[in-house]
């Protein structure tokens, strides 16, 4: 009996990268399910746009590098940064800042750096930040989310505003977010941010009606949709378990004890877990083999370092979310991470 030589690696693993790409956008449906309900069919609308840009951008500059056009868009890895992008912006925002954020992370962030694999940073975290250093105001208008908020606007109204700007009505963005919640609360830590300087104590912020059965209940909601999609993708084991763990763990360790020593100042561990984009950065952001640590002890240092960022951004920063900033930060450090979080090879 003959038999056929081949070179090693000898066991493959059956899932490629197109493959991964669309289990973990599969997991990305209970969020966008989450979403959807709570703000309506502005997600939907964002989405589509974010994905159109997406694979227009990646085409173009694909062609221009002359390589092969459909192959290179099957892995789908354009779709999933269209994808985060979309869920990590407000539903009603004008229709070119999505296109812009999302064109910028695929042409500068992704392929300006030689494409899929080779870029230093998170595209989609790129792409939104682009945004939010650029229209603060308009990235910090999101509405109350709210089951009624979604039956406010058809959708013939979601894209009105989305492309024109106002409501059949002459209704704004803005009009339409105080209209539902009364008030100038963008998201529970933009709330909980702006009072506590205020004067005004955390802990009565947090148990008021308004706060609590509007705005953080909806988040929470939505942070736990993204937890049974990381859950998902831990089951699927497309993702390492100490990124994010370390990085809630950290998260929750500094806003456990900042809430000791001072209460009045600093929301419980739960808040600060259930809160903004925690979920969605904690196994859809920082878990991107490409961007992250790739040794089990580095994972470890560089999800604490996101967990701990993120604490310092959103209570000593400027802004209230701070998962973005604090991805990026890190991902700067990787290669150093990288370097001595090596094991020791055996006989060195």
């Amino acid at each position: 009996m003959s038999f056929a030589i081949a070179v090693s690696p000898h066991g493959h693993s059956q899932k490629s990268t197109s493959s991964v790409m669309r289990l973990t956008l599969l997991a990305l449906v209970p969020g966008i399910a989450a979403q959807c309900y709570l703000f309506g069919w502005g997600v939907l609308f964002q989405l589509g746009l974010a994905i159109l840009t997406a694979l227009v951008s990646e085409a173009v500059i694909l062609r221009m590098r002359n390589y092969v056009v459909s192959a290179s868009l099957k892995d789908s890895s354009a779709l999933l940064t269209a994808a985060l992008i979309a869920v990590a912006i407000p539903p009603l925002l004008p229709w070119w800042m999505v296109v812009l954020a999302t064109a910028f992370a695929i042409i500068i962030a992704k392929q300006l750096y030689g494409g899929l694999g080779q870029n230093p940073f998170n595209p989609a975290m790129v792409g939104y930040v682009l945004l939010l250093v650029s229209f603060p105001a308009p990235m910090t208008n999101w509405m109350a989310p709210q089951a009624v908020t979604a039956q406010l606007l058809s959708p013939a109204e979601t894209a009105a505003v989305i492309f024109q700007g106002k409501t059949s009505e002459g209704l704004t963005n803005y009009q339409l977010k105080t209209l539902v919640d009364g008030s100038t609360m963008a998201t529970p830590l933009d709330h909980l941010k702006t009072e506590s300087k205020r004067g005004h104590s955390v802990d009565t912020l947090v148990t008021s009606a308004n706060f609590t059965a509007v705005s953080h209940e909806g988040w929470r909601w939505i942070n736990l949709s993204f937890l049974a999609g990381g859950i998902l993708l831990f089951m699927l084991r497309l993702i390492p378990w100490q990124t994010p763990v370390a990085m809630l763990g950290t998260l929750a360790a500094a806003s456990a004890l900042a809430h000791y020593l001072a209460p009045a100042q600093f929301a419980m561990p739960e808040i600060e877990l259930l809160s903004g984009a925690t979920m969605l950065g904690a196994f859809f952001i920082i878990t991107d083999p490409v961007t992250s640590s790739t040794t089990s002890r580095g994972r470890l240092v560089f999800g604490a370092l996101v967990g701990g960022l993120v604490f310092i951004i959103r209570h000593f920063g400027g802004y209230p979310d701070g998962v973005a900033f604090s991805v990026l930060l890190c991902n700067i450090l990787v290669p150093l991470i990288d370097k001595y979080s090596q094991s020791r090879v055996y006989g060195h």
